[in-house]
């Protein structure tokens, strides 16, 4: 009877054992299985772990979407001119523009590569006999130089991944949802997502390396499902095209917007102009006259022209002018501006009047000798970029009308800074020639001619102009007015211009350059070099040594040393003329 007992109370221990212990051993089962799972979602998240995970799933993968007879590809892609063999370098050079605008239109993928197909010049047989010579010069060399020159490698390489995945994923078809196409825009997703946050490889995170890695197995399985060599050309070419064409377009907004830059006017210019315009009209009529006017009309000394409506840059070119000059009281400087800044202009001058040299501003609209219509006529000539139609700039061909008392004058620009005694021009020889003149090079050291500048299909022009000849620069410009009256060369500035507003189209471009250059064909005598630098408003290669050995250097272009566009390089030469401690200059916030 005990006996019983005693079983049947470790039958009931080992009951309630049972009822207890099997509840947690399969509570903690279930949460394993449940950490076990999500972690796996979180693992199988990352399409490229799905090799690891299992063979088996990748072999039916692989199977699934790659088919049958398939071989690997030789990675070569075609350029114009070139093969690449390692499409990893070779496409960060050949396409500059990264390639992401693809993924912006995804539902217009074949549409991309229909661009591509016209570009088309070389088959795949053809791979073997058009590889480059790596070891000559040309091109290849240009890439080496180009791929030794890039730092971040890894950060290039992701960016060389993005473009190749784009190429790629264009060739499934539209609305494609299979198992590759969604790795593969996963795995743009990540590298996007990456390069946005990470511009050097030292700020590329250990996961993002990973995310590296797996976007390289999903490039190599690419390369497998897709060998055809001849369509990945196509597509390349398309996009290569595309990014071509984005890249022009920016540039032409660049353009835009630094010539849009180069014609405004400063606030604080404008503020200057007013105050000055408001200070001369509280004088009495008898204070707003210049001293020194006995001097103005005396045709032995040096007489300087400006045609100018901005008094800031009037003044550099006066003071630089003066604080150069061996004798300043040789100096006459005449400055003709529009009736609307020529308070401001004489305003400026009554305050700040140099002890020495003489200051005459004369205003246009007080030339009643003028044409009736002539600001309408440069106006309808320059009608597609106000620079060139510019009257005050035109004003320049009739120098022998405004100073019909004088004989000979110096042209000065008002972007123009003078840095040494200008006193030897007046003593150059001119051997019978009108204009005395520098010749203009470009960034390499040739010359431009005269077909840069003016339209030859022209016949009027094409019969008596040679194309061949070398263009002169304005902006520092000794005139023999004599010589200009006895050939009568504003007639035949006058007749130009009525030629040009007959044509349909202007014959000739960039302004009063290539007027200049047809109205003094054969009338100019060249000078040295030294006398006149140019390319300090668009050319940030010059030297110091070039700039400080020129008598004139010359801000032409569109970064003029007053605005916030210009180079910082140069702008010192032009600061040191001016006293940005001025009360007007302080009051309009004009500052260094």
């Amino acid at each position: 009877m005990k006996q019983r007992r005693r079983c049947q109370r470790c039958l009931i221990v080992s009951l309630f054992l049972l009822s207890v212990v099997s509840p947690i051993i399969l509570i903690s089962s279930k949460l394993w299985n449940l950490s076990s799972s999500s972690e796996r979602r979180e693992f199988v998240n990352d399409i490229s772990a799905i090799r690891q995970f299992t063979d088996a799933l990748r072999l039916k993968s692989i199977d699934r979407d790659e088919g049958k007879g398939l071989k690997e590809p030789e990675y070569l892609v075609l350029e114009d001119k070139q093969v690449f063999t390692d499409p990893k370098r070779d496409l960060n050079v050949n396409l500059s523009m990264e390639g992401n605008e693809d993924k912006s239109d995804r539902n217009s993928q074949n549409k991309i590569g229909g661009f591509g197909t016209p570009l088309l010049r070389s088959s795949p047989r053809n791979m073997e006999k058009n590889k480059p010579n790596h070891t000559s010069g040309g091109a290849s060399s240009q890439y080496s130089r180009i791929n030794h020159a890039a730092v971040d490698t890894k950060i290039t390489e992701i960016r060389d991944q993005l473009i190749m995945a784009n190429a790629f994923l264009q060739f499934a078809p539209p609305n494609s949802n299979c198992h590759f196409v969604r790795e593969l825009k996963l795995r743009i997703r990540e590298m996007e997502r990456v390069i946005t946050h990470a511009n050097k490889d030292k700020e590329l995170s250990r996961s993002a390396l990973q995310r590296k890695k797996a976007m390289k197995l999903s490039l190599e399985r690419a390369r497998r499902l897709y060998p055809d060599c001849a369509a990945m050309e196509t597509k390349l070419r398309a996009m290569a095209f595309n990014s071509d064409e984005l890249l022009k377009a920016q540039k032409s907004q660049v353009s835009y917007l630094v010539q849009l830059a180069a014609r405004t006017f400063p606030k604080g210019l404008h503020c200057l102009s007013m105050r000055l315009t408001s200070q001369y009209f509280t004088l009495p009529p008898e204070k707003r006259e210049l001293s020194n006017k006995q001097r103005v009309m005396q045709p032995d000394l040096q007489h300087y022209v400006i045609f100018s409506d901005n008094v800031f840059a009037c003044a550099v070119v006066i003071n630089s002018a003066i604080s150069t000059s061996m004798n300043p009281m040789k100096i006459v400087f005449h400055v003709v501006t529009d009736a609307l800044n020529y308070p401001a202009m004489t305003m400026w001058f009554l305050l700040r009047q140099p002890s020495q040299a003489a200051i005459h501003v004369l205003s246009m609209d007080d030339f009643n000798w003028l044409p009736s219509a002539y600001i309408s006529t440069v106006k309808q000539v320059g009608v597609k970029d106000p620079r060139f139609s510019s009257v005050l700039n035109h004003l320049r061909f009739y120098l022998p009308m405004i100073f019909p008392y004088l004989d000979k004058v110096l042209l000065l620009d008002h972007d123009v800074v003078v840095q040494k005694d200008l006193s030897g021009l007046w003593k150059h020889d001119m051997k019978g020639k009108v204009n005395g003149a520098v010749e203009m090079y470009g960034n390499d050291e040739s010359f431009f001619t005269l077909r840069d500048f003016v339209d030859f299909n022209d016949l009027t022009i094409a019969k008596r102009y040679d194309s061949r000849a070398r263009i002169w620069a304005f902006g520092m410009n000794i005139f023999d007015l004599q010589k200009w009256r006895q050939l009568k060369l504003t007639v035949l500035y006058q007749k130009w211009m009525q030629h040009m507003k007959v044509k349909e189209r202007p014959s000739l471009r960039a302004g009063t350059l290539p007027l200049g250059q047809i109205v003094f064909y054969n009338h100019t005598i060249l000078l040295e070099k030294q006398w006149h630098l140019l390319g300090l408003g668009y050319n940030s290669d010059l030297s110091n040594a070039e700039i400080e050995q020129a008598s004139v250097i010359h801000y032409d272009g569109n970064m003029k040393p007053w605005l916030e566009t210009s180079i910082p390089t140069y702008k010192g030469y032009w600061n040191r003329f001016l006293n940005y401690e001025h009360p007007y200059l302080q009051q309009c916030n004009i500052h260094e």
